[in-house]
């Protein structure tokens, strides 16, 4: 694994400096190194980590990952069944009987990682990494969103989620201390920032948003956050001006990537600058490709398309996984052209990348197809409306509904108001025939905007939906 020798060079240098802290728990570099050493040369089948947040979370994936041993980091809150299931599909890539092995980094070309994502049936889908994609990978991250050993880094999600398994192993790559907590809270999470001395934040916008305006009602001082980076999902305008008034010495990046892609294209937001508009042709921007990949846009017969035209964004880079071990439907990773892609669709403007969102989750009303993203980007620019979700709905008319749920802010807009500020942003296809408040966001445990869950919401009659007036 390409961070194991960077951890042996902190636990020289810096043999007392915290290295991971998770709630009241801490390990420094030097601890670290001893224990995940220790685990490692037992023999301990290490291939399979399934738990929650915790220092001993991190020994455990550094001693899973020795030489040229393979993990899978599987999310303890999948019920037992799921997690059996992925068990016996990993089976054929691990070891029946481990051998020790020590803490070093084992060949870049060899597999470290077996990824999971969910798919199109509930049984996660399992994909490779090389060692080499993501030490390339910790390579451009580090310098593009300027990660030092000086850091200290929060990421408050699952350690399970892709998200946050990156961004610990990014930190043991580049010496900069990592906490995390036992689960989301946000008071805990303050607290954290406060007193670790905490510089940069890794989350999802959901979580960034309760973090930024609860801390500026309580008073929390965000001012020593000098940067958070964004991923999961869109950021939208209400949670950047948050967070910026919250944070005003952060540089405020959001990027778009995918498990099977990694890092594609990143926008910055610099403190003091004015903010950009979220209306919908800006709203769909992710920004501009990294350094080291390249984005075109292809047609279904694999042909570029002009500039603005949508198609399917693909990429070439070193970051990218291996593929599919199981699971592969034909609906996300795979090639068109000879390009990988996780069959986003999206266009390319000015040299930035516009996502629309996933071809499966098109929505076909009325023979135009339309994508969820363009139109909650859309209803993101209307005043009142504090956060927004757009899913399809079957229809015996139309095929499917488009249906939009809409957190409100404090005296927000009814559907009369919702209705006239889309009026001059998206085209009457795309407008939304039936509207409802939601009473809390439907997101994944990760924290991540579920169209599915507020889909399933409405459909079972969940009291977290109503009807808006």
């Amino acid at each position: 694994m390409p961070f194991l020798d960077r951890v042996t060079r902190w636990a020289e240098e810096r043999p007392q400096e915290p290295a991971v802290v998770c709630g009241n728990d801490r390990l420094t570099w030097g601890e670290l190194r001893a224990e995940a050493a220790a685990l490692a040369a037992s023999g301990e089948p290490t291939g399979i980590l399934r738990q929650a947040n915790g220092v001993d979370f991190a020994v455990r994936w550094a001693a899973g990952v020795a030489e040229e041993r393979v993990c899978a980091v599987l999310d303890p809150s999948w019920p037992v069944e799921t997690a059996e299931q992925v068990q016996e599909h990993c089976a054929a890539r691990l070891p029946a009987d481990p051998v020790p092995a020590l803490l070093r980094d084992g060949d870049p070309a060899s597999a470290f990682l077996i990824g999971l994502t969910s798919g199109t049936t509930g049984l996660p889908k399992g994909f490779l990494r090389s060692r080499a994609s993501w030490r390339r990978s910790f390579e451009v991250s580090a310098a593009h969103f300027g990660l030092g050993p000086a850091d200290r880094v929060l990421a408050p999600g699952p350690l399970a989620s892709s998200l946050n398994l990156y961004a610990l192993s990014e930190c043991l790559h580049a010496g900069a201390g990592f906490v995390t907590l036992p689960r989301f809270d946000v008071a805990a999470a303050h607290a954290a920032i406060t007193g670790h001395g905490v510089t940069r934040l890794v989350l999802v916008p959901t979580m960034l948003r309760v973090l930024a305006e609860r801390g500026l009602t309580g008073d929390v001082d965000g001012s020593g956050v000098t940067a958070i980076v964004c991923a999961g999902q869109k950021l939208d305008g209400t949670t950047l001006e948050a967070a910026r008034r919250w944070a005003p010495h952060a540089v405020l990046w959001e990027y778009y990537g995918a498990a099977e892609l990694g890092f594609v294209a990143a926008r910055r937001h610099r403190p003091g600058e004015p903010a950009e508009g979220h209306a919908e042709e800006s709203g769909t921007a992710v920004g501009a490709p990294l350094p080291g990949v390249e984005v075109v846009v292809l047609d279904e017969d694999g042909r570029p398309v002009p500039e603005g035209v949508t198609g399917t964004i693909c990429v070439r880079s070193d970051l990218v996984c291996d593929g599919y071990l199981w699971g592969d439907d034909g609906r996300a990773f795979g090639r068109v052209g000879g390009m990988p892609t996780v069959r986003d669709q999206g266009n390319l403007c000015d040299g930035q990348v516009h996502v629309l969102g996933r071809a499966a989750e098109m929505i076909n009303t009325g023979g135009h197809n339309v994508y969820p993203h363009e139109v909650e980007a859309a209803l993101d620019t209307v005043p009142g409306v504090a956060d927004v979700v757009v899913a399809g709905l079957p229809d015996e008319v139309r095929g499917q509904r488009i249906v939009a749920g809409i957190l409100r802010s404090s005296g927000g807009p009814d559907q009369a108001r919702i209705r006239a500020g889309l009026e001059r942003r998206l085209a009457p296809a795309k407008r939304p025939q039936q509207y409802w408040e939601l009473r809390e966001l439907p997101v994944t445990a990760s924290g991540k905007l579920s169209r599915a869950l507020f889909h399933e919401w409405i459909l079972e009659g969940d009291a977290r939906v109503r009807p808006l007036g």
